[in-house]
Parts: structure tokens; C-alpha cells; sequence
């Protein structure tokens, strides 16, 4: 897990202060399940948000093929430097 800051509006703090009341949780605790319900942890959240992806990079034209370009990446200096 991963801490944050967040700068609420006065209202939403109520609302999440009282809520965070009636519920016997933390204002955190509310924030990190709005965002999971938001944001996707679930197989379907996760499965909608990869389908939005989908044909993203379809008829670029300028991009060069896949294969020249990993051909190149594989020529250059790029593996050296990861390496390293």
C-alpha cells in the first residue's frame, strides 16, 4: 500500500466525516473503496478498462511496423544501457 495526500472541498469532508461516522470506519477507508469502485479492482472493472485499450494504436500511420521497430530497439544502444 501506498500513502497519499488528498485536498478535499469542505463539503465532500462532511459528507465523508459523517458517513465515516455511521459506517464505524475511516474517512481513508471510504476514499480507497469509492476509488476501487471507480477505478476497477474487480476482473470486470479490469476487463472494461483493457477493452477501452483495445485497437488504440490501429492504422497509425506514423508508426513504423511492429517488427522493424523491435528490430531496432534490439540494434541500438538501449539494451546496453538497461543492462547496466
Amino acid at each position: 500500500m501506498r500513502r497519499t495526500q488528498l485536498y478535499l472541498q469542505e463539503d465532500i469532508w462532511k459528507a465523508l466525516h459523517i458517513r465515516s461516522r455511521q459506517q464505524r470506519t475511516s474517512i481513508s477507508e471510504l476514499v480507497r473503496q469509492a476509488v476501487r469502485d471507480k477505478y476497477g479492482s474487480t476482473s470486470a472493472g479490469r476487463r472494461q478498462a483493457m477493452q477501452a485499450l483495445v485497437g488504440m494504436w490501429k492504422n497509425r500511420q506514423d508508426l513504423p511496423d511492429p517488427e522493424t521497430h523491435v528490430r531496432r530497439l534490439r540494434k541500438g544502444k538501449r539494451l546496453r544501457r538497461i543492462a547496466s
